[in-house]
């Protein structure tokens, strides 16, 4: 199965998973709900990301004021030890861990030294210019300049995982929604089309090509493929999920409908 099938065919599933990611490429937060804007990202979600030292120049007066490829920050694709790190907000700490580190609690209202030294190791392997800064976006600091929220399909992630072999798991993937019941590949169909998730309408504009960071298992922060060249031998592209607008506002809860308008 390379291509799409007719949404038609399963109009109708659940939101069965909502994350938000409050530091790019490091750690992740499961929701109990969210709230969506029209034409906004998951609120939070890549509020924060770490800028390596060659980044730096992109600062205007100590702080960012644009959005920025992801080539500025460091991240998962350029050294696949981070692609372990979990955690998220604790009230005003942020709670990161990860297999061969301490637990990290810190506060980044009072500075971000205890994040950029317990990174050091797990970038180090990038062998790139070194963690620098934690900075905060004026906008969410995602893979494309949209304000998009991605949608994902365990339907689809267990004919991926069937064909790979292999256990992937969700959390390499690092998507906001995703839905149980559709029909594996769904998503793809539904291009220029619109759905409905809980009280919210989203319009799915494009899918999301996948990089070399989804070749790192998530439990240990070791390379366990090469996940864009199988989903190309398998499927004949290199794309998994979709990005989709909010179109009508609303809050969402994991177990509300997902239907396929």
């Amino acid at each position: 199965m390379t291509g799409a099938v007719d949404p038609a065919q399963d109009g109708v599933g659940r939101l069965a998973h909502l994350f938000r990611y409050p530091v790019k490429s490091i750690g992740g937060e499961a929701l109990d709900a969210a709230a969506l804007e029209p034409s906004r990202p998951l609120p939070g979600d890549r509020r924060f990301a770490v800028l390596h030292e060659d980044g730096l120049r992109h600062l205007a007066d100590g702080a960012l004021d644009r959005w920025l490829p992801k080539a500025a920050f460091v991240r998962g694709v350029a050294s696949a030890p981070l692609q372990a790190i979990r955690g998220g907000w604790d009230g005003a700490d942020l709670v990161l861990t990860h297999p061969g580190r301490p637990t990290l609690r810190f506060d980044p209202a009072t500075g971000d030294a205890p994040l950029i030294d317990w990174l050091q190791p797990l970038w180090a392997p990038a062998g790139k210019a070194p963690a620098a800064r934690l900075v905060e976006g004026p906008q969410a600091l995602t893979d494309v300049n949209r304000p998009f929220v991605s949608i994902l399909s365990l339907s689809s992630l267990a004919l991926v995982e069937e064909r790979f072999g292999r256990a992937l798991g969700v959390d390499r993937w690092r998507g906001n929604l995703w839905i149980d019941g559709w029909a594996p590949l769904a998503e793809r169909g539904l291009l220029g089309r619109r759905i409905r998730v809980g009280e919210v309408e989203l319009d799915v504009v494009e899918p999301i090509g996948r990089c070399a960071a989804t070749s790192a298992d998530t439990e240990t922060g070791c390379l366990d493929g090469d996940t864009p060249a199988e989903l190309e031998r398998h499927f004949g592209h290199q794309d998994f999920g979709v990005y989709a607008e909010v179109r009508t506002p609303g809050t969402i809860r994991p177990g509300d409908a997902a239907v396929i308008l």
